[in-house]
């Protein structure tokens, strides 16, 4: 490609911007020149030499950087762009440690920890092929790479154990299969020298918060052990990666080094901010409706595809995969039949030979077109793509431009070519924002990832899996840095009686449980569910606990590898989702209904007569129906009832609070209040994750014209995970920027009466009414002239 718009004529695609085309904006990301530097002196030749063999002629400068203080034992977080290298800055100077004299007669070990298991095969495979280039260096003899996850079958463990020097695994075998039976593990402990924790913008949340429990435990295990290893991030950009990986691993008062200067080469990318086409089809309230995301990030790589691009299309939920990948092949089938099978899907909740299998033809360049969840995101390294299609926004900034960052880089044959990405805007109020403010993408700087490893209900299970694992003492009990909880949580325990105090210190009370399994690091609990075929007994896949009433009920469409299932039965006391397979043209999407209770008001601001206040919430939801929504215009076919017990959930919420006689002198008429709080909540919602690390569907919403707690018209905005994630509390302390930008967004919007661009949410459990957009921007815009005034 010579500029931007020359892959757009290529494609057929419009290459004219404005407010009527779909191309709304074109930013180009200028080309980075390589910036490369000497190979330190301590990295043994046999290394060096090893390295050359695979490929690596010579060292960019933020490889160097982060190597050089990780050999003087300072922990590092390298953030840097897509495909820089940070494997090769983490991993140097581990490797030395291995093959090297100083690593003296018993040799040193390396942990290495990703998000996925795609990620970690594929860095097996690269250091696999670099100890067979090495050979039997040093006094260990030589690099012993092994993978240890839920696919490693029992004698392969045994051997890992036993031998490897750099075991690669992910958080969920150290939660449940490393820590648990560290005694087995005790030689590895005893010479752990480095821990390498790759994607590390991906621990956030409430996820990030367990992985950040979990590295205390690793810490606490190997100071048994005589180990005090230092810590390795690899990790996409981030608002400030210091200390938010030292955060992560724990080390509060230790000095963690950002290398965030990018050495490394990188051609210009092209983004395009791309709109989808206006339906035939209205929605809820007859408001217009976009052409579905689906539809159109389909179309778009089906005419990328035909024009001979390599393109890989992201989309946050695992049905969005599934229907681009097929609508893209059912296209093709009637272009060219022969690029029919070089599209598909893929994304987690796949069976492990699913997965090697399309792995493989990504590596191989098979696959053409690739439509998948973040876990391509997090996934394998491919090399040689033309263009990433983003449809939605993906939550944050970082995995925006880490996503971006696939395209446009170096071949696999050493050359490169100009890149380009589309970011494919959905009938969603963020979206909606960032087609019209470019600058709040390319000029706002990155979000830090927000974690709370004090959360008492993250923190309960880790601190009894801990004291499983080895008696917490006396002089453990205060310390912060690996309790960050407090001492209170301690007792709290120990009143309920899970721990027993001995004068040791304090001991795990049940004998016959493993606390490990009580640590839920990727769900609320209670999962995963196996997904079975109800004809033939087989085993299809797996989801989590908390996807399954919403998306495994009775009578939900499930789409796996471009099949659609009809879920016959949820079985929640066995965790089995029976389905069949089916062809509809129709897709699914449950209803719920929530009520609220005020538990603890932790701070307020009193904004004139109206009030802002963050604490403690219960919520009580309940999957209650679901729609039938025709595929690509998202019609409404029916509504179908539900009769599926309620669940609570404890956590943080922030809420405004307006009384009625400011609401009247604002405009907002009595019988428009429920509408217009119902509005301003549901934009609230849409716009939050443009100031926090989280997406809309981490996040709830309730909204009442007559609180039973406040005794007031109250928007809640609540965390949805127990405990909190911290996203609340961030739109308490921004909340007066958060309210300005939803009321830009409302006001922007041309529909007359909302949309799902503005007021409108794809989860509301109310099917969108009452909505009052007009009522809801003059609530909005007289809260934030009471602010000003205040």
């Amino acid at each position: 490609m010579t500029d931007a718009y020359d892959l757009l004529q290529r494609a057929g695609l419009p290459t004219q911007v404005g407010e009527e085309s779909r191309l709304r904006h074109v930013q180009t990301l200028p080309a980075r020149q390589a910036q490369r530097t000497d190979w330190p002196g301590w990295v043994p030749p046999e290394l060096r030499a090893g390295y050359r063999q695979v490929g690596v002629t010579g060292l960019y400068t933020h490889q160097v950087q982060a190597a050089e203080a990780l050999h003087a034992g300072r922990h590092v977080i390298l953030a840097t762009g897509t495909a820089s290298g940070k494997s090769l800055g983490t991993q140097l100077p581990g490797l030395s440690a291995i093959c090297g004299a100083e690593a003296g007669p018993t040799g040193a070990t390396v942990l290495y920890l990703s998000p996925t298991k795609a990620l970690a095969a594929d860095q097996l495979d690269a250091l696999t092929e670099l100890a067979e280039a090495i050979g039997p260096a040093g006094p260990a003899g030589g690099v012993r790479p092994a993978s240890y996850d839920g696919d490693t079958d029992h004698e392969e463990r045994r051997w890992v154990r036993q031998h490897a020097n750099v075991v690669l695994t992910n958080p969920d075998m150290l939660n449940v299969g490393i820590l648990p039976n560290h005694r087995a593990w005790a030689r590895f402990f005893s010479r752990l020298r480095y821990v390498i924790i790759d994607e590390a913008h991906s621990f956030r949340g409430i996820f990030g918060s367990h992985i950040a429990l979990l590295m205390r435990r690793l810490r606490r295990v190997c100071a048994h052990y005589g180990g005090n290893p230092v810590f390795a991030g690899a990790s996409a950009t981030s608002g400030d990666p210091a200390a938010s990986f030292g955060r992560l691993i724990g080390a509060q008062g230790q000095h963690v080094a950002a290398v965030t200067e990018d050495g490394s080469p990188h051609e210009a990318v092209d983004v395009y901010l791309w709109e989808s086409s206006p339906s035939e089809a209205t929605g809820d309230n007859d408001a217009p409706l976009k052409r579905s995301l689906t539809v159109e990030a389909a179309d778009l790589m089906t005419d990328l595809v035909v024009a001979g691009y390599r393109t890989l299309s992201f989309i946050r939920s695992r049905r969005g995969a599934e229907t681009i990948a097929q609508i893209a092949s059912d296209q093709l089938m009637e272009v060219d039949r022969e690029l029919t099978d070089r599209v598909a899907a893929y994304r987690s909740g796949y069976l492990k030979e699913e997965r090697r299998e399309l792995e493989d033809a990504l590596r191989a360049g098979r696959l053409l077109g690739v439509a998948s969840t973040p876990a391509l995101e997090l996934g394998i390294d491919i090399s040689g793509l033309d263009v990433v299609l983003i449809a939605g926004w993906p939550g944050t900034r970082a995995s925006f431009f880490q996503q971006l960052g696939r395209a446009g880089r170096p071949a696999a044959d050493g050359s490169a070519q100009r890149g380009a990405a589309f970011f494919v805007a959905g009938d969603d109020p963020l979206d909606t924002y960032l087609l019209s403010h470019p600058e709040a993408i390319f000029e706002a700087a990155i979000e830090d990832a927000v974690t709370d490893p004090a959360n008492p209900h993250v923190a309960a299970p880790h601190l009894l899996a801990a004291a499983q694992e080895l008696p917490i003492a006396p002089d453990e009990s205060d310390d912060t840095s690996l309790f960050p909880a407090g001492r209170w949580l301690l007792d709290s325990l120990t009143e309920q009686g899970h721990l027993r105090r001995r004068p040791r210190g304090w001991f795990f009370a049940h004998d016959d449980a493993s606390a490990a399994d009580w640590v839920k690091l990727r769900s609320d609990g209670g999962g995963p569910y196996t997904i079975v075929d109800a004809e033939s007994g087989s085993v299809i896949g797996d989801m989590g606990s908390a996807q399954a009433q919403p998306q495994a009920h009775p009578g939900a469409i499930y789409v796996h590898q471009g099949r659609s299932h009809l879920v016959e039965d949820l079985d929640q006391q066995d965790g089995v989702v029976l389905v069949s397979a089916v062809n509809p043209q129709y897709y699914t999407q449950a209803r719920e209904t929530t009520s609220i209770e005020v538990l603890q008001t932790s701070d307020s601001a009193l904004w004139e007569r109206y009030g802002i206040h963050t604490g403690t919430v219960e919520v009580t939801s309940a999957v209650v129906g679901f729609q039938r929504k025709a595929l690509g215009t998202s019609e409404v076919l029916s509504d179908e009832p539900l009769d599926l017990p309620p669940s609570t959930l404890r956590t943080q919420a922030m809420w405004i609070t307006a009384p009625e006689t400011a609401l009247s002198e604002a405009g907002v008429i009595p019988e428009h209040i429920p509408g217009a709080l119902h509005a301003a909540e549901h934009a609230m919602i849409g716009l939050l994750p443009l100031l926090t690390s989280g997406d809309r569907w981490d996040i709830g919403g309730v909204s009442t014209a007559l609180h039973r707690d406040t005794e007031q018209p109250t928007i809640f905005v609540y965390d949805g995970h127990p405990g909190g994630a911290g996203f609340a509390e961030r739109g308490y302390e921004l909340a007066e920027q958060w309210i300005h930008t939803t009321a830009a967004t409302i006001r922007s919007c041309p529909c007359e009466s909302g949309c799902p661009s503005c007021v409108q949410s794809p989860k509301c459990g109310n099917k969108n009414s009452p909505l009052e957009k007009v009522a809801a921007l003059h609530l909005l815009e007289a809260l934030l002239a009471s602010v000003t005034t205040t």
